[in-house]
């Protein structure tokens, strides 16, 4: 371990920059497009992977984390699925129970080799210099994190380039700590990547109490420059560490926001047990009818428990099913070329004619004029399992 001496107390706030703010050459990051979902509440399934592994290593028994919401393998190995950032911040909590936070911070970074955070990793090593895919990551910090509660700025002058981030989840002392300190220790581990070589940063500077053993924070992020008690959590590096042109794929960095964008609207957010809930019940085959007792089996619930959690969620059994049958319905319509006679026998009407009634209903359209909407359809949007938006109680029958 490296030697913990030049450690200071924070006397005047965040790293100070000389001189004016210089604006990016390249002008500042453009915003996220209006259409992509944020995603609040939620964190991506290779996140919570990670801290799951994470606690496993450190000695926390799994029993103790598995049955928390988005837990289920089924969940944790679909990228798709964005489990309850409160099951995150639980692991979090076992994890300092077990481990001073300053060491969880540096354990979580070693955990989180390239990669392991999918698309979010690569917009910062694969972009033409380390400036740039900063500036990525922060537009795309939903790739990775919660964006309801996790913010990052990139500040740069004609010196210096200074990260901040900020979270402002409800958590404890020793969770925010070390959340803080892995963030920025992992900036410094990507761009140190990008770069192809290590990058020591200028300085850190720490919203936290100082920990009597200091040793993991150097080794988090390679420098005795770090100060405590600081407002704002902030790492700070020469600009001309960050401007270098670094070997990338022309184009490259270009299909990788489009991946990030399209990730993010394909998500199926988990915020709480009514989507566990409803993700599991369109898992099923298209062709099928779930039970309700092939549903509470797969939940590790009874039938009559499963049926008092919906009645607590506002919803039925009744209500689930039907809101299934119109969404499937109405997802053949508008995705597929099939005929109507098969169309109405796949969602269990007699004949066209009873299709036509149900439509209609649904909709206030004709139904020629639902299957002409062929693009995007009507009443089907991306949030649920196979492109489909959960329908809320009260649905139509």
């Amino acid at each position: 371990m490296t030697s913990a001496e030049g450690l200071t107390r924070h006397r005047q706030g965040p790293a100070r920059h000389e001189g004016p703010a210089e604006p990016d050459p390249d002008g500042p990051p453009a915003p996220m497009p209006a259409h992509v979902p944020l995603l609040p509440g939620t964190t991506p399934a290779a996140f919570t992977r990670l801290n799951a592994g994470a606690a496993s290593r450190a000695g926390v028994s799994p029993a103790k984390y598995a049955g928390l919401l988005g837990m289920s393998p089924r969940y944790l190995e679909d990228d798709r699925y964005r489990p309850p950032a409160s099951t995150n911040i639980r692991i979090w909590e076992l994890l300092t129970l077990h481990v001073p936070w300053h060491e969880v911070s540096l354990r979580m970074a070693e955990e989180s080799a390239l990669g392991a955070l999918g698309v979010w990793d690569y917009l910062i090593t694969q972009a033409p210099t380390p400036l740039e895919g900063l500036h990525d990551a922060c537009r795309y910090l939903a790739t990775v994190a919660d964006a309801g509660t996790e913010v990052m700025h990139v500040e740069q002058t004609e010196r210096h380039v200074t990260i901040s981030h900020v979270n402002a989840a409800d958590l404890s002392d020793e969770v925010a700590s070390a959340i803080r300190a892995y963030a920025l220790g992992l900036m410094r581990q990507r761009i140190g990547e990008a770069a192809r070589r290590p990058v020591v940063p200028v300085g850190v500077v720490l919203a936290a109490r100082a920990p009597r053993d200091h040793r993991a924070l150097v080794d988090l992020f390679g420098t005795r420059a770090i100060e405590f008690a600081g407002p704002v959590n902030s790492i700070t590096f020469d600009t001309a560490d960050l401007i270098a042109p670094q070997p990338h794929a022309p184009g490259l960095s270009d299909l990788l926001r489009r991946h990030a964008e399209q990730s993010l609207t394909d998500a199926i957010p988990l915020h709480d047990w009514l989507d566990v809930f409803r993700s599991t019940l369109r898992a099923a085959p298209d062709p099928e009818v779930p039970t309700l007792r092939a549903l509470a089996q797969q939940l590790s619930l009874s039938t009559r428990t499963l049926q008092r959690r919906l009645e607590e969620h506002g919803t039925t059994w009744s209500q689930e099913l039907q809101a299934l049958r119109r969404e499937h319905t109405l997802r053949l319509l508008t995705t597929t070329d099939m005929t109507l006679d098969s169309v109405a026998r796949r969602a269990g009407y007699a004949d066209p004619r009873g299709l036509r009634r149900a439509v209609q209903r649904w909709t206030g359209r004709p139904l020629a004029s639902v299957r002409g909407a062929r693009s995007g359809g009507i009443g089907v949007a991306g949030g649920g399992a196979g492109g489909v938006a959960p329908v809320g109680p009260g649905g139509p029958s």
